[in-house]
């Protein structure tokens, strides 16, 4: 209770036990096995944690990375992720980017009738102060990172790890064009058919899929097969029910 609440006290968690679970116990014995909270903060401060948990339904971040052509030409990848579902909401390339040009990108995502209220972003300087106050005109807020905190952004940062470790560490990229195939297959992938272990497992966006009933718990029924559909050309591999 302490850890999913952590604005509770002592004696609100005895009361939570003693009322809803019948449990009766002292507040001081309830503080014994409390979590230790570091010092100069109080126990009702909010954490940045605890903070994007809370408004993860309506929560975005973005980010640049680079990619490297097969020609030595250098590419920027933009991604937008929406913190709740862990779906990637838009991914683009350009080999000039632009205050100009990400807002528009963000504008794409965003839309008019939209359900998000804060969008995090780094401190780099393509992420201008007029961007931010366009931004805002949607009706979002906007929040920086602070200066050399990457943690700030994790999610962000972990989904441009993942792209590079699943996708751009092994395919070289001919031209821009090529890039952005890549990407779409491989953001399609990301969405509907990688699991994702922040959810629970789960999968962001997953398709309708079939399952037939199991005569057991390790065996399917003999009328079906496990096919493979190869993803940027057999890297990777999703697999789903068909008739046998």
């Amino acid at each position: 209770m302490a850890t999913e609440t952590p604005r509770w006290g002592e004696e609100r968690i005895a009361n939570e036990l003693l009322l809803k679970l019948g449990i009766q116990v002292s507040p001081r014995t309830v503080r014994k096995y409390m979590p230790r909270h570091p010092p100069g903060r109080s126990r009702g401060d909010l954490r940045w944690s605890t903070f994007l948990r809370l408004h993860a339904q309506g929560f975005l971040a973005c980010d640049f990375c680079l990619a490297i052509t097969a020609s030595l030409r250098m590419l920027y990848v933009f991604v937008v992720i929406e913190h709740g579902s862990r779906r990637l909401l838009h991914c683009n390339v350009t080999a000039h980017p632009t205050a100009a040009w990400t807002l528009q990108q963000l504008r794409e995502v965003i839309g008019i009738d939209h359900r998000y209220r804060f969008l995090l972003h780094d401190r780099d300087s393509i992420f201008s102060r007029d961007l931010d106050s366009s931004v805002h005109a949607l009706g979002i807020a906007v929040l920086r990172s602070a200066p050399h905190c990457p943690k700030m952004n994790a999610l962000c940062e972990r989904v441009i790890g993942t792209l590079r470790r699943e996708c751009l560490d092994w395919l070289i990229p001919l031209s821009e064009s090529h890039l952005r195939r890549l990407l779409k297959d491989w953001v399609q992938h990301y969405n509907r058919g990688r699991p994702h272990m922040a959810l629970g497992p789960g999968i962001p966006d997953p398709a309708p899929t079939f399952f037939p009933k199991p005569c057991s718990r390790h065996r399917r029924g003999e009328s079906y097969a496990v096919q493979a559909e190869p993803i940027l050309c057999g890297l990777h591999h999703e697999y789903h029910f068909v008739a046998a």
